[in-house]
């Protein structure tokens, strides 16, 4: 039984989470501050966690912050902060994706899902997000078993995305990964490639999808 740790001050707000994730098969703990919560993942090393940014105490943040120092635990932030900076930091320290208070139950499910099957020790030299299959070892993709000519450039960008398929990853991110250490900034280039991928890609690959001041999420068919 997948094991999940809530980490809210709201008392409501827990009872609504466990009862919503007991239904679907989760062993459920919770907290309702910072401290605890890091004290309760340590002893019940639960499957995921979810996190709400403003808790009294040790901020949202600052847990993330400390639990990304001894653990790999997907992360699911959710919070009313809606605002692009804050989702931004969030995701920079280390949240895995990031739901805006109030939510839906199925978008809420669906998302823990998805960074619960990324949590992942790479053993294989492949990358495969629906049809789409990037082969690290020989740097070549096929979209349904068709080879895909894409530049160095736009392979190591559609590999960050394949990587956390699913996921948000942040500019700043793609940016540390695709061009390690250029000085300039590389933003208009990055639009320019996206553009070429989703034009390589074609309807029956899978979807870049922008998320408007914050980065791009690969979503898989």
């Amino acid at each position: 039984m997948p094991k999940a740790l809530i980490i809210d001050d709201e008392q409501q707000m827990r009872r609504l989470l466990r009862m919503v994730l007991e239904s679907r098969g989760y062993a459920v703990c919770e907290a309702a501050d910072g401290q605890l919560g890091l004290q309760e993942a340590a002893f019940h090393r639960p499957d995921v966690v979810l996190l709400d940014l403003g808790l009294p105490g040790m901020s949202g943040i600052d847990v993330l912050k400390r639990l990304r120092e001894w653990s790999d635990v997907p992360v699911l932030i959710l919070s009313v902060r809606d605002q692009e900076t804050v989702k931004v930091e969030a995701l920079e320290a280390g949240a895995d994706d990031y739901v805006t208070k109030p939510f839906g139950t199925a978008e809420l499910l669906a998302r823990l899902d998805v960074i619960q099957r990324r949590r992942f020790t790479r053993q294989s030299a492949e990358i495969t997000a629906g049809p789409l299959t990037l082969n690290l070892l020989h740097h070549e993709a096929t979209l349904n078993d068709t080879p895909l000519k894409l530049t160095p450039t736009e392979f190591a960008l559609l590999k960050t995305l394949a990587e956390h398929a699913g996921r948000i990853v942040t500019q700043n991110q793609i940016v540390r990964q695709v061009w390690a250490g250029q000085s300039s900034d590389p933003s208009e280039g990055l639009r320019v490639h996206i553009n070429h991928l989703r034009k390589k890609l074609g309807e029956s690959g899978p979807r870049i999808v922008n998320e408007p001041g914050i980065g791009y999420r690969l979503e898989e068919l």
